[in-house]
Formats: C-alpha cells, structure tokens, sequence
C-alpha cells in the first residue's frame, strides 16, 4: 500500500485534524476581536500591548489543543498506518483501532508524551551536533550559508524521525515503549541514505506548498478585510492561521505518510549495531535518556552477536556508555578468550561486541 493509498483510506484522522486546527483559529479569531477591542477603547499603545497580550494568548490555545488531543489523534493515525504497512490492510473501523492501540502501547497519555518529546528532543541535538561542525569549517568562505542550509535540510528531513519512531513502537509490540523508540532511532540512522533522499523530496514540497497554500488564503481574506477596510495587517496573520491548519491537517499528515512508508520498508530488514548506541548516547543526552529508560522496561535483556540476523526487535543491554577496560591476563592476547568488562562474560578472541551484553571490547 503507497503513501497516497494511507492517505486516502486514512481520511477520518485527517478531518479530525482539520477539526482541531479549526478549532484553534476559530478561538484565536474570538479572542483577537476582545483583545482588539479592549485595545481600541484605551487607545493605540492599548492595541499594541493587546495585539502582544493576543499573541501569547494564541500560543497557549494552540498548545492546549494539540498537546493534549492533537498529539493523541496523530498517535492513533500512526498505529493505523504502521499496521497497514505491515498487513497492506487498513483495520475495520480505524478510529477505534488506533484508540485501542494507544491505549495498550502507551497505558497513559503521559507515557506517550514522554517517548514523543525524547525523541524529538534527540533529533534537535542531532541537528546542533551538524551545526556544531560546521562551526568549526566557518574559515572556508560561504559555508556558513552551506551549513545554514544542511542544517534546514535536516531539520524537515529529521522533522517525522518521531513518528517513523512511534510507528516502530505499535510493530514491535513485545518490546516495551521507550526501548522501541531507541531501536527506531538507531534504525533511523543506520538508513539515512535511503530515507534522507525521500527526504529531499519532503523538503521541497513543504517549502513550495506551504508558499501557494498561504498565498491562496490570503487572496480572498485580505480582500474581504480591504472591502470592510480592516487591517491588512490582521488579514495576513488570520491568512496564515488558516494556511498553518490546512498544513497540519493534509500537508503534514500526507509527508508523515510518505516518511513512515519509506522508513517501514526498511526497518524491519534491519540488523542493529551497538556502536551506534553508543554514538547517539555521545551527541545527544536526550537519547542516552531515552536509551536509558527503555533498559529500565527490560532490566536483563539477552542480545547475542549471533542472534542479530534474528531481527531489531531483540533486546540490548548497555552499549551507550564507553566499555570498561576488557579483563584479561598477558596471555590472551592471543587466542584466548577476552572477558568483557562491562559484565565478565566469556568471549572468543577476536569478538568486537559482548555476545551477553552488547559492550564493545
């Protein structure tokens, strides 16, 4: 099933975005008529300290609505499109389905908060980690623009690691939720040159539809507002109000699609590798907590070198932080067996990861 196909079978979450989007410019649009007026009745420096008081007002509207139901609606359309990426059938009744699905994966809507902002809190630190080295070539004329752009390249690329991650989640469900999304993770950056070219896509799109999107919105409101010669001024931030809930509601859900339909083709054909544990721990302290966490579901897991063809579902143990100094006497330099010193296990020379615990020797 392609990303259009998720897309039109999926419409019921999508309107119960717009729905939501709605909702925030409908409250948006009262309150900037009883902010505006208040300010016209003490005066023009009344309307800028309103305008200011209307802005901030809008900010805690919209974040009431999405954090606490948008974010929910989108979670139940990942479990959706994740099992019909799996089954190429999307579930009976859908709604349902994805409230279900939530419900068991995550217990409580706090649980699904906590994986959500780790995540995306990881990607971020990814993204500083890029800027960071560019930093560091700034002496070579122009690459302050080259690493301006690579770093806005990533950040929309980047932008639907989370829901490749949470969808990773509803497949792997005997594994708990904070574990998962680490495995999406890694996953994710052991596939970026196939899911980073997709990617490019994704960032023209969002670039050029979000343009004609408010383009088109404006034309008719900043007419009507000219005939009833109100504010242009209102007319353009009501115009992008309006072009922000038309992009959440089918832009962004159409490339959430296209990024996890892409990201499923290749997630469960991968063979995690530690060493990349260990390096996203190093760049970023939010998935060192997120890595963390998830060995607190499983507190004796079993992942063995041998067993990793087996699929990324296994478990892993503690491979983020750097390996304890390998035991072992003048002798087994050779062909003796290394001892891990992360967690003493028997290995045979010559083995680079701890097949009891994943440590690198």
């Amino acid at each position: 099933m392609n990303a259009k196909q998720l897309f039109s079978k999926t419409m019921p979450f999508i309107w119960a975005k717009m729905l939501l989007g709605g909702a925030t410019v409908l409250i948006s649009a009262v309150l900037l008529a009883i902010f505006m007026g208040l300010g016209w009745l003490f005066g023009e420096n009344a309307m800028v300290i309103m305008f200011i008081l209307w802005i901030s007002a809008t900010g805690v509207v919209r974040y009431a609505i999405m954090h606490y139901m948008g974010y929910l609606v989108k979670a139940g359309h990942i479990a959706v499109i994740a099992e019909a990426c799996f089954t190429g059938q999307i579930p009976a009744n859908q709604v349902e389905y994805g409230k279900k699905m939530v419900t068991e994966r995550f217990a409580t809507s706090n649980i699904y908060f906590a994986v959500d902002q780790l995540v995306s809190g990881a990607v971020k630190q990814i993204q500083n980690k890029i800027g960071k080295l560019g930093d560091k070539l700034d002496f070579i004329p122009g690459m302050n623009a080259v690493t301006g752009a690579a770093q806005f390249f990533v950040s929309i690329s980047l932008g639907y690691i989370d829901e490749c991650c949470l969808g990773w989640t509803f497949y792997n469900k005997e594994q708990g939720a904070f574990k998962s999304a680490a495995d999406g993770v890694v996953i994710y950056a052991q596939n970026w040159k196939v899911l980073l070219k997709d990617a490019a896509k994704t960032m023209l799109k969002v670039i050029i539809l979000t343009v004609v999107i408010t383009l088109i919105i404006f034309v008719p409101v900043g007419l009507l507002f000219k005939l009833l010669k109100w504010s242009g001024f209102l007319a353009f931030m009501l115009a992008l109000l309006i072009a922000w809930v038309v992009k959440f509601a089918f832009m962004d859900s159409y490339i959430m699609i296209e990024m996890m339909a892409s990201y499923m083709q290749v997630a469960p054909a991968t063979q995690i590798t530690f060493d990349l544990y260990s390096t996203l721990c190093t760049w970023s302290s939010k998935f060192k907590e997120l890595f963390k966490k998830g060995q607190e579901e499983s507190p004796a897991p079993a992942y063995t070198a041998a067993s990793a063809a087996g699929s990324a579902a296994q478990t892993f143990e503690t491979a983020a932080a750097p390996a304890a100094p390998v035991q072992r006497t003048e002798a087994s330099a050779g062909t003796k067996p290394v001892f891990c010193g992360q967690c003493g296990a028997k290995n045979e020379a010559g083995t680079k990861f701890c097949g009891s615990c994943g440590a690198k020797l």
